[in-house]
């Protein structure tokens, strides 16, 4: 990886995660990772902080890379493509994040093969997210492990062989991170509401939630417990655990949690249905 060169097509929150993982776990050199975006006062920002190589031509970054990644919003996409098109090398493995980016899209619309989609998470920030990823046909072995060290500097990796996983993992994994958010605000706010101030009203949800997530990876770990298992002891008759869940069943917690992860799903499957573009010309517009 530290002899490749990987161009970050899109300089946004996660391709600044990627770089920030590849040089903290030295499987990349500053050089060697090159941003394009068409604010250059980003990549300016990025250079200053990184030594990274700032661009404001998509063409132009890709053309150098041995990785490409392509990291832009997905209403941007189809022009991007266009933008890109016959600039990656043939030898360029393409790695996608963009949300329902279907791999043909991306493979007809650059006129390249080696394609591999990807969806990470926020916490891939502080190199504690997962990712689900799967590769096009043509992509190789050596490609795939590639692949595999860039994801590992966002947490863990998971390949899969069914694109139809890529946006069921955009609903549960990639949007995860936000149901959690308004869980936690919502008990923060009840904390305050109750009496605490907000600073212990924080410090007791986080602890509580980041506990709680430690106690169900040991007890799973030793002893593949199930999560409702864990649910029940705490859950005794007549108590106030048993009051307060009374409550959110009845409110239709379960049932609301479930169709907003539905929604998600429904929502990724239909940005990606856009058809591949076909683009018999190259063009050297860059958009980020």
């Amino acid at each position: 990886m530290r002899d490749k060169k990987i161009a970050f097509i899109g300089s946004g929150a996660m391709g600044e995660a990627m770089i920030a993982g590849l040089l903290r776990q030295g499987l990349a050199t500053p050089e060697h990772l090159l941003t394009a975006d068409v604010h250059a006062a980003r990549v300016a920002d990025l250079q200053a902080r990184y030594g990274t190589r700032p661009f404001t031509d998509n063409r132009e970054a890709a053309a150098q890379a041995d990785l490409v990644v392509l990291s832009v919003k997905p209403q941007r996409l189809t022009e991007v493509l266009k933008g890109l098109r016959e600039a990656i090398p043939p030898h360029a493995l393409v790695l996608s994040i963009v949300a329902g980016a279907k791999i043909t899209k991306i493979m007809h619309g650059l006129g390249h093969e080696a394609v591999i989609r990807s969806m990470p998470n926020t916490p891939a920030q502080i190199s504690q997210g997962i990712t689900v990823w799967m590769p096009s046909p043509a992509v190789t072995e050596a490609q795939k492990a590639m692949a595999r060290q860039l994801l590992s500097a966002l947490g863990k990796e998971i390949e899969v062989d069914d694109e139809n996983y890529l946006d069921m993992a955009t609903a549960l994994s990639g949007t995860g991170p936000a149901y959690i958010f308004l869980f936690m605000e919502a008990m923060i706010d009840a904390g305050v509401h109750m009496g605490f101030s907000r600073q212990v009203s924080e410090q007791l949800v986080v602890e509580t939630i980041k506990g709680s997530v430690a106690y169900f990876e040991a007890r799973n770990h030793k002893d593949q417990v199930h999560v409702a298992a864990l649910r029940n002891q705490v859950t005794s008759p007549g108590g106030t655990t048993a009051q307060a869940l009374y409550y959110l069943e009845k409110a239709g917690f379960r049932t609301a949690v479930s169709r907003a992860i539905w929604a998600a799903y429904e929502r990724s499957i239909e940005l990606g249905k856009e058809k591949p573009v076909h683009i018999p010309e190259s063009n050297s517009t860059s958009v980020s």
